[in-house]
């Protein structure tokens, strides 16, 4: 086992993975998030003919595991080529990066809906009825009162799902995408040395790592009142007993 001698042969197929990598996971968390406000408001508000394919749905991408998913997209397509021909949509259907990603999408939307409902549904109601009370119309209490609030609350549990979507890539490989897994097989296979899987190890901790410091950043900034400098409690006794 030649660990470094492996990273120096290799070092671009690893580096051209990781980016297919957050390629992969970046574009599923965002799409998610573009799709999942409006879910989640459909999920508080919405009535009995909305609720329940929207609850089928969730119910069904939280309790399915993501690679039976993913099968059932990248070869499940395959048997309705003829009609995804007839309506432009083969073309799409044919690369696995596509299939990948759409998994993902359909994967992460229905966790961060219901994370976002969660959130919606903890944004006290005297501040959306303090709104209304001002003139604020529906739309604007969503986008200066309830979405601010509710993103606040859902921040933490936001970032878990994007940090194991970004772990869950590594899923796409089976499905012959070249991300960081699919290049670390790729090299295994040419040279079974198994070092390169700690490389891999390390890089999607790296990637973990640069991702937790970069979203708890933004946590401080969007939530400055909660995350700023607080006295300690034995800071405030001292200068009780000194005063």
């Amino acid at each position: 086992m030649d660990v470094f001698g492996v990273l120096a042969q290799f070092w671009p197929d690893l580096l051209s993975g990781v980016g297919i990598t957050i390629k992969l996971a970046g574009l599923g968390a965002i799409i998610a998030g573009v799709l999942a406000p409006l879910l989640a408001l459909v999920r508080v508000n919405g009535g009995p003919a909305a609720q329940v394919p929207l609850r089928f749905y969730i119910s069904f991408m939280r309790g399915t595991p993501l690679l039976a998913q993913m099968f059932l997209i990248y070869y499940g397509s395959g048997q309705f080529r003829p009609f995804l021909q007839d309506i432009g949509l083969w073309n799409f259907f044919r690369e696995p990066f596509n299939c990948a990603l759409l998994a993902f999408v359909m994967n992460s939307t229905a966790y961060q809906t219901e994370i976002l409902r969660g959130g919606i549904m903890g944004v006290p109601h005297g501040e959306i009825e303090a709104g209304k009370a001002v003139g604020m119309s529906y739309i604007m209490s969503l986008r200066r009162i309830v979405f601010p609030h509710a993103y606040r609350i859902a921040w933490p549990a936001l970032g878990n799902e994007i940090i194991l979507l970004v772990k869950a890539s590594a899923l796409a490989s089976v499905v012959t995408v070249f991300d960081l897994m699919g290049q670390t097989r790729a090299i295994f296979q040419k040279t079974f040395d198994f070092s390169v899987y700690i490389w891999a190890a390390v890089l999607y901790l790296c990637l973990t790592a640069a991702f937790v410091w970069i979203w708890r950043r933004l946590e401080h900034r969007l939530s400055p009142h909660i995350h700023g400098k607080r006295p300690s409690l034995l800071g405030a006794m001292t200068k009780r007993e000194t005063a």
